[in-house]
């Protein structure tokens, strides 16, 4: 009889529905990847082998797969979040138990490590305290938030104009109180090995037709024991690349009281500067040194690099995320919570940086959506009411075919 014909046809129309309602329930969930019944007929199988006359006995769920189609990309405010445009999964660590999701809304914990909504720790490769990555194993992100570092100047670069026009001073009479004694001035600020920032002004004296002496002094005190210059430049009739004297990069170094490295060594470079008849100018004027700074934000690059944004304008590695591939994604074991493990059949996970072999690449402030089409799911949901109905049809239709044999007399 043809019950268990369209009894095996409700089942799975059933299941089918509720995959579909399944779908349709998590169509505003972040990472989350639409399943889809798989069916296949059931076949009885005669002791002497197979027959023309032969009829199936049903049909049943053969599979229920996930599909790992790419959801649509969406902005959001929170620089911790995270999308996959492309392959591969989150590698999330839940007390050194390893899953894979593709939700990337992430936030920071007390401990400044990055994790999602069920405190599971987002896996990379983790910074020094000079932003060198360690690329071996990866382990938890965790985000140094202390302050950086500061950096002493080793080096200023200036490059000016020295008017020619100017009439030559005499050198021994240079006094940096007194503006008659030099032609022109400028100033940088330079810091030293703790940070303490610290005025290096340099001037600018005129003592023959081609020959400039340079005089500099720290926080207003030379030095150099006057009159003897830092530095002389010395042009030829271009007015272009000076002969400088003791080097092209003159050595300056002066004392500090604020505990830091003392005296403060750095070099100065006005090699690329001109003598032109034209007003004395500053082009360019340059140290190499800043001083320390908060941890005022950071983002993530494409390649998944955690880049640290600091209040002196600096910038730093703090780390970099990876992502797993499988090679078959539909073997992973589901566990609910938009989070799936690794199994036999899923094959073991291939860790990389993003952007590399089948792995995506990332997108900072971003989420991505669920992969549900609702319509599409709507108009699947009708299909399977309709089949639903047709197999009771079936029921009902052989129940009036039992009944007339019933009544036969």
């Amino acid at each position: 009889m043809s019950f268990q014909q369209g009894l095996s046809g409700l089942n799975a129309a059933s299941k089918q529905l509720e995959v579909i309602g399944n779908n349709v329930s998590n169509a505003n969930t972040v990472g989350f990847k639409q399943s889809r019944a798989e069916f296949a007929d059931v076949f009885a199988n005669s002791l002497s082998g197979g027959g023309a006359s032969q009829i199936g006995i049903g049909t049943k769920i053969s599979n229920v797969s996930q599909q790992y189609t790419q959801g649509n990309i969406t902005s959001t405010n929170n620089s911790l979040d995270i999308a996959i445009n492309g392959g591969g999964f989150f590698r999330m660590s839940n007390n050194g138990a390893i899953t894979y999701s593709r939700n990337g809304q992430f936030q920071m914990d007390k401990l400044g490590y990055i994790v999602d909504a069920e405190s599971k720790r987002l896996t990379g490769y983790v910074a020094d305290a000079l932003g060198n990555l360690s690329t071996g194993a990866p382990t938890e992100i965790n985000i140094n938030t202390s302050d950086l570092q500061p950096s002493a100047t080793a080096t200023v670069v200036g490059l000016v104009n020295l008017d020619s026009r100017n009439t030559p001073l005499p050198a021994a009479g240079f006094d940096p109180a007194d503006p008659t004694t030099y032609h022109n001035s400028t100033a940088v600020t330079v810091f030293d090995s703790l940070g303490n920032s610290h005025t290096l002004q340099s001037f600018f004296v005129k003592t023959a037709a081609g020959s400039w002496d340079v005089f500099t002094a720290a926080d207003g005190v030379p030095t150099t024991a006057l009159p003897t210059p830092t530095a002389t430049m010395t042009f030829t009739g271009t007015g272009i690349a000076p002969t400088v004297t003791p080097a092209s990069a003159a050595p300056v170094s002066f004392a500090v009281t604020t505990g830091a490295i003392t005296p403060v060594p750095l070099t100065l470079d006005y090699s690329g500067s001109t003598q032109f008849g034209s007003n004395f100018s500053v082009n360019s004027l340059s140290q190499d040194g800043f001083t320390s700074g908060r941890l005022s934000g950071f983002n993530t690059g494409s390649d998944g690099t955690i880049v640290g944004r600091y209040t002196n304008g600096q910038s730093k590695v703090l780390g970099q995320v990876v992502l797993a591939n499988f090679v078959n994604p539909n073997g992973l074991q589901s566990l609910g919570g938009n989070a799936w493990a690794e199994s036999a059949t899923s094959g073991a996970a291939l860790v990389g940086t993003p952007d590399t072999g089948s792995l995506g690449v990332l997108q900072s402030s971003a989420v991505e959506d669920s992969n549900v089409d609702l319509t599409a799911e709507l108009v699947n949901m009708i299909t399977a009411q309709r089949w639903y109905q047709a197999n009771a049809q079936t029921i009902k239709t052989q129940d009036q075919v039992l009944q007339t044999l019933v009544n036969l007399r």
